[in-house]
């Protein structure tokens, strides 16, 4: 073999040369080893065997002369290797068929397991519970619990055919979250992590009550209520227990063992058999009581209907009074009055109804037990919008037909039991939330009684780096007085000896002065006594150290204030509170004690009296250069503590130096905080609020997209690009990224042929477009799951290139096959991913921003609105990073350059990228550590 492909190399090689073709081609035909060469110039290879030609005919595949003897002899020993293979398999077919009956064995052991986990799997997906099956009748159940008198006890089951649509969705967007998942809490309830909290509430859940020795129940209610819905759950319930499946219920649901659930549900009718509706349910029905037995569950929808009223009324009562002696329970649904009146006859009976709101007209799909419901025909043929004047009629003929005072007392009676259960309800609810409040009020208190020795361990530490660091701008300052005194020796005169000693003693006595402890505490002439406070005034209460707290109520009475500190209200004794002295009001909220403020006040005007610092001169500012020594970083801390730090940054800060203030998003108290400090702050002149031109961008995009005369006046900022995104996508999903940044999709104007998708797992960010044509090997390949979309197959080719791939990425992205085009960004590391299909099926512009930032859109009006003319098409078959930039996966080996357009006056107009076939890459760069995947460039700005 491998004198067959050095041969045929050589061959190839010899044919480009010669002009025959474009690039060495060695492939097999006919199972031969040949060369490709063009039909002009097979007299290239004299005596050479035509093995095949392409479609085209412009292509000869060639078998060389020298070649033919070589090819013979692969031919012959493959075929030795097949007869070889046939040999073996033919043994290892034998010895299988010897142990057919052990295989069997373990393939029904397998079987077993199998069902097994597929129940655990599908109790686990959609969180059941493990049902608890009694025996028949109730004597099991009272021997065990006197107390329990209910044979069927299910609490908040869903329709479990109806409840897969929900929860397949919900699946489909934690099905990446890598949570953990545990099997069993010991309790017979299967929790996932990924479901807990996030149950869908459709279909509506509903409670399952039925009493001991009752073997018929009547359930009666308004159409389209639920009444069939609600039977079907009853017996899935049973068939799904005795499969050894969980439900979908909560709590521990009992149902009894039925050796039979019979049932005649929907519309029989059949004109083969010559079965009307009524015919079609007497049949079924004659059917259920041949093989019901005393331990069988029946269920019949509409019992008595599709004939007269009075004989099916009478028909229906004889069947129920059949199916009472000889079925463990029997469930019916009807719109016959008359029935409900058996439980007043007969214990053995049982009504139910199902709930319909007066004042929506629409049902709840709730079980009332033991009442009578209503069909409401009319309510809801008229919520379904039927002829209003056909209704008014009906309502007449109702009216005649029904006794007024029943009618009326009837209405009132429903009337008054709804408005009972609306004002229990409301009280629950008020009591559940009355709970939470007391125990999130108690965890705290809890929390902060047990905190306080790791508090007091970091109020020393802080208060021993506060003493440390005011020591060290003390002797900092004296060094500069001193600096100062010696410098003015040296030029003085001797007259202006004695004002430069007292200039420098006043200096330091101010310096002396503003470092002097004072009590924090101290009310000066306050009279306590005749102090009152007002509601939402800040004061100082005994037994709270150097803490603040707000007036909440005025002072009642017996002289006591209602305050709050934190999330905890007391009352106190009104002689207990302190008021703020007025020269710590501006900064009230502040942890930081008011001596730093009086130090602080007296340094600036120390500074501004000094002779380079006059109003009338321009003062020179430090360079605006942000460094770790000039920068203060706030993000993490609560307000009190920020207040701190930043107070403490600003007295430690030199002179006329510049300082770099980084308070981070999140609810925005700590830039408010830091806001107020700064604007009331007596050492600081001025200062800049954040600006987006200071946020770092997400990727550089080329310099080619801004042209010298591409007009940047038309450009926008990222605020303003979020916000034409929001205006012309209203039901846009957008994602906050850090800096600033942000990405946006929407499926307001997609297409079947080019859907669009954004998936979010583990950081990372994917929007998608398109559709790709060998998702499954895909999915397959990299180990995903069949219900793995085409942005969640791209995120796991970007894992494997990141993390693991020896290859460079074009290789991955040759992998995808189809009409793609997508945006990926891992906010863990930082990196920005881009790709298009070969052939640009998919809509992808790219441009700059006004403040030189990348921005990527399908829609051409967003991409020109934003960036104006900055903006061109993304190349075809090409892939950008920020760690790497623009290249092509269809021809990795050269450079991508840009292509300007001028238009009529000579003016560049716009920038298209193509591949530049002439000039060849040194080399492909090896890729797969986050290293490589990582932004070289340094991000300004904070967030």
């Amino acid at each position: 073999m491998e004198s067959l492909d050095s041969l045929l190399k050589g061959v190839s090689s010899q044919i480009f040369q010669a002009g025959a073709i474009d690039k060495p081609l060695i492939t097999k035909r006919r199972s031969r080893m040949c060369v490709g060469v063009r039909a002009s110039h097979r007299y290239l290879l004299p005596d050479g065997v035509i093995l095949n030609v392409s479609g085209s005919g412009a292509t000869y595949f060639m078998e060389p002369k020298e070649a033919i003897e070589l090819n013979n002899m692969e031919v012959r020993l493959s075929n030795f290797e097949k007869a070889e293979e046939i040999a073996i398999l033919s043994l290892l077919t034998s010895e299988i068929a010897e142990s057919e009956i052990e295989i069997k064995y373990l393939l029904d052991r397998i079987l077993e397991v199998d069902l097994a986990f597929a129940r655990a799997a599908y109790a686990q997906w959609m969180n059941g519970v493990c049902p608890i099956i009694t025996s028949w009748g109730c004597d099991a159940i009272n021997s065990s619990e006197e107390d329990y008198a209910l044979s069927v006890d299910i609490d908040a089951i869903q329709h479990p055919l109806l409840l897969e649509p929900s929860l397949r969705s919900f699946s489909d967007v934690t099905s990446n979250s890598g949570n953990a998942v545990q099997l069993g809490n010991g309790n017979g309830t299967m929790t996932s992590p990924s479901l807990i909290g996030g149950a869908s509430d459709y279909p509506v859940p509903i409670d399952i009550k039925i009493k001991c020795g009752t073997r018929v129940v009547v359930i009666s209610g308004p159409n389209t209520g639920g009444k069939t819905a609600s039977m079907k759950t009853l017996g899935l319930a049973s068939l799904m227990s005795k499969a050894g499946m969980f439900l979908p219920a909560k709590n521990r649901p009992r149902i009894p063992w039925f050796d039979h659930v019979l049932a005649d549900i929907g519309d029989h009718q059949s004109l083969e058999q010559n079965l009307s509706t009524f015919s079609g349910h007497i049949t079924r029905i004659c059917n259920i009581l041949e093989v019901a037995s005393k331990e069988s569950l029946v269920l019949l929808d509409e019992i008595g209907s599709g004939t007269d009223p009075s004989e099916g009324v009478a028909l229906s009562t004889s069947i129920l009074q059949f199916l009472k002696d000889c079925v463990n329970l029997a469930v019916v649904t009807t719109h016959y009055a008359d029935l409900s009146l058996l439980k007043e006859k007969d214990s053995q009976f049982e009504n139910a109804a199902m709930e319909f709101s007066l004042e929506t007209l629409q049902p709840t799909y709730q079980i009332l037990w033991g009442s009578t419901g209503d069909s409401n025909a009319l309510s809801i043929a008229k919520s379904i919008g039927f002829d209003i004047n056909i209704i008014d009629r009906a309502q007449q003929w109702v009216e005649k037909l029904m006794p007024e005072n029943q009618k009326e007392r009837k209405g009132l009676l429903y009337q008054s039991l709804v408005e009972e259960k609306n004002r229990l309800e409301s009280q629950a609810r008020r009591a559940r939330s009355l709970h939470a409040e007391i125990l999130d009020l108690y965890h705290e208190i809890q929390n902060e009684a047990e905190d306080l020795d790791r508090r007091e361990t970091a109020l020393r530490a802080k208060e021993t780096q506060q003493a440390q660091q005011e020591v060290k701008t003390a002797k900092s300052q004296l060094e500069v007085v001193i600096q100062e005194f010696e410098n003015g020796l040296r030029t003085a005169s001797a007259d202006q000896f004695n004002s430069l000693i007292r200039k420098s003693e006043a200096e330091i006595a101010s310096i002396v002065e503003a470092h002097c402890p004072r009590d924090a505490f101290s009310v000066g002439d306050t009279d306590t006594k005749s102090y009152t406070p007002q509601i939402g005034e800040q004061v100082h209460v005994k037994g709270l150290g150097r803490k603040l707290a707000t007036v909440v109520e005025a002072p009642e009475d017996d002289e006591t204030v209602l305050v709050r500190h934190g999330q905890i209200k007391v009352r106190v004794k009104k002689s207990n509170i302190r008021s703020i002295a007025s020269s710590e009001r501006n900064s009230a909220t502040s942890s930081v004690p008011r001596i730093r403020l009086k130090r602080q006040g007296r340094q600036s005007k120390e500074f501004q009296g000094r002779p380079e610092a006059k109003k009338d001169e321009e003062v020179s500012y430090g360079p605006l250069v942000q460094t770790s020594k000039n920068t203060v970083d706030l993000r993490g801390m609560r307000v009190e503590e920020a207040s701190y730090h930043l107070d403490m940054a600003i007295s430690a800060s030199g002179p006329y130096s510049v300082l770099f203030v980084i308070h981070g998003m999140g609810t925005g108290a700590v830039k408010e905080r830091a806001l107020e400090i700064l604007n009331d702050h007596p050492r600081v002149v001025k200062y800049d609020q954040e600006n987006p031109l200071n946020y770092g961008s997400i990727g550089n995009p080329p310099e080619e997209l801004k042209l010298p005369s591409m007009g940047l006046e038309s450009m926008k900022s990222r605020q303003e690009i979020a916000d034409i995104v929001r205006s012309l996508w209203p039901e846009s999903t957008v994602y906050g990224l850090s800096n600033g940044n942000f990405m946006a999709s929407t499926h307001e104007n997609g297409s079947p042929s080019q859907p669009s998708s954004i998936v979010v797992t583990d950081n990372i960010f994917c929007i998608f477009t398109g559709a790709l044509e060998n998702t499954t090997e895909l999915r397959r390949h990299y180990g995903l799951s069949r219900q793995a979309t085409d942005a969640m197959v791209v995120v796991a080719a970007y894992k494997v290139l990141r993390d693991r791939a020896p290859y460079p990425s074009d290789q991955v992205i040759k992998d995808l096959e189809g009409k793609f085009a997508f945006i990926l960004f891992d906010a863990r590391a930082g990196t920005l991913f881009i790709a298009r299909d070969r052939e640009g099926c998919i809509e992808l512009q790219w441009g700059m921003a006004g403040d030189g930032s990348l921005v990527c859109c399908n829609d051409p009006n967003i991409i020109r609105e934003a960036c104006g003319k900055s903006c061109a098409p993304f190349p075809p078959g090409c892939i950008f990073m920020n760690g790497s930039g623009l290249t092509s996966f269809v021809h990795p080996l050269y450079k991508v350059r840009a292509v300007g357009r001028e238009d009529d006056n000579g003016h560049i107009c716009g920038v298209m990228f193509q591949v530049d076939l002439y000039t060849r890459l040194p080399s492909i760069p090896r890729t797969g550590s986050a290293t490589n995947w990582a932004d070289n460039a340094a991000v300004h700005g904070g967030e």
